[in-house]
């Protein structure tokens, strides 16, 4: 039933933009809080982005920041990742991920299925 369905990837030249969707169902989405992740074949899967259940917070992987925003809206059930000034250095397959402490001794999370975005000439 819980369902993190992804959208927006594809192939985009150096420099140019992007921008991923999530749609979430199955959960109250309004308290989790949201992230995305990415992964390229023999790497550890890193955090890129992530924000809070209300939005009121958000933080950024280094090599992202300044040309990546993460934003939600609770009333439409979205999260989103707008990627600029993209290199090709940030080829990977896109996750968009769940997570939220619900009280003492639970913890939930919920991971998408991945999204491929390809920078390349």
């Amino acid at each position: 039933q819980v369902q993190l369905v992804e959208s927006g990837g594809g192939l985009v030249q150096p420099g140019g933009s992007l921008r991923l969707s999530c749609a979430a169902s199955g959960f109250t989405f309004s308290s989790y809080a949201m992230s995305w992740y990415r992964q390229v074949p023999g790497k550890e899967r890193e955090l890129v982005a992530g924000i809070t259940s209300t939005g009121g917070s958000t933080n950024y992987a280094d090599s992202v920041k300044g040309r990546f925003t993460i934003s939600r809206d609770n009333g439409k059930n979205l999260v989103y990742l707008q990627m600029n000034s993209l290199k090709p250095e940030d080829t990977a397959v896109y996750y968009c991920y769940a997570e939220a402490s619900l009280g003492p001794g639970w913890f939930n999370h919920y991971w998408g299925q991945g999204t491929q975005v390809t920078v390349s000439s």
